[in-house]
C-alpha cells in the first residue's frame, strides 16, 4: 500500500504556491534554520503550531506530546529544549497548552486507558497540587481550569530543566511563556506567566 495520493498532491500545490510568491523560499530555507521561539505544545490535530500564530516554516521549533507536558524524565522533551537553547539560541520558549484537552481530560477518569495512564500521572500531579484552586468547578470548567494550571506548571517544568538554567547563568536573552488556545474561537490566550531570568522560585 503507497502513502496517500492526497497528501502528495497538496504539497505539490503548496510547493507551487510558495515558490509562485518567492521562488528562493526553499533553497534559503535549506541552508539553515534560525527560529527565535521554540514551541512546546499538545498533540491534538487541531492545534497545528505554526498555522496557529501564522508562522512560515523556519521560524517556529516545535515539540508536541500529549498534553504540552514537560517531565524531568523525558529525554525526547529535555533534547529538544537542550538543542533549541544550546544550539539554535532560541529567544522564546512557549509552552501552549489548548481548551478541551483530551490528555487532561483522561487524566481525570476514574479508568484503564493503557501506557498512556504512566503519560497521565504528570497531570494528575497537577490537580493534586492545586486541588484548592479546582474545588468547586465541575465538567468542562473544571477541565479547562486544569488545563491552564498544567501550562503554569510546565512552565515551571522547563524553568527548572538544566538547558534553561545554565542558558540564563550564562546571561542569555530568553523567556518562557504560558499561553492557551481555544479550539472553539481559534484565539490565543497569555496566562500571564512569563518568565526571563534565574527565579528565586517559579
Amino acid at each position: 500500500m503507497k502513502a496517500p495520493q492526497q497528501l502528495f498532491d497538496n504539497n505539490r500545490a503548496w510547493v507551487d504556491g510558495i515558490k509562485a510568491k518567492d521562488p528562493g523560499f526553499f533553497a534559503n530555507l535549506a541552508k539553515r534554520q534560525t527560529p527565535e521561539y521554540l514551541w512546546i505544545g499538545c498533540s491534538d490535530s487541531r492545534v497545528p503550531a505554526t498555522r496557529v500564530v501564522d508562522l512560515p516554516p523556519g521560524e517556529m521549533f516545535v515539540h508536541r506530546n500529549i498534553a504540552n507536558v514537560v517531565a524531568h524524565t523525558d529525554l525526547n522533551s529535555l533534547s529538544v529544549i537542550q538543542y533549541a537553547v544550546a544550539a539554535l539560541k532560541v529567544k522564546h520558549i512557549i509552552v501552549c497548552g489548548h481548551y478541551g484537552c483530551g490528555g487532561v481530560a483522561a487524566s481525570q477518569e476514574d479508568a484503564d486507558h493503557g501506557l498512556i495512564d504512566n503519560w497521565l500521572h504528570h497531570i494528575k500531579d497537577v490537580a493534586r497540587l492545586n486541588e484548592a484552586q479546582l474545588q468547586g468547578l465541575e465538567g468542562a470548567d473544571r477541565i479547562n481550569r486544569l488545563c491552564e494550571l498544567n501550562v503554569i506548571e510546565q512552565v515551571r517544568n522547563v524553568c527548572n530543566t538544566p538547558p534553561v538554567k545554565n542558558a540564563w547563568a550564562n546571561g542569555a536573552g530568553l523567556a518562557v511563556h504560558g499561553l492557551i488556545y481555544d479550539l472553539k474561537t481559534g484565539v490565543l490566550k497569555d496566562l500571564d506567566i512569563s518568565v526571563a531570568g534565574l527565579p528565586e522560585s517559579v
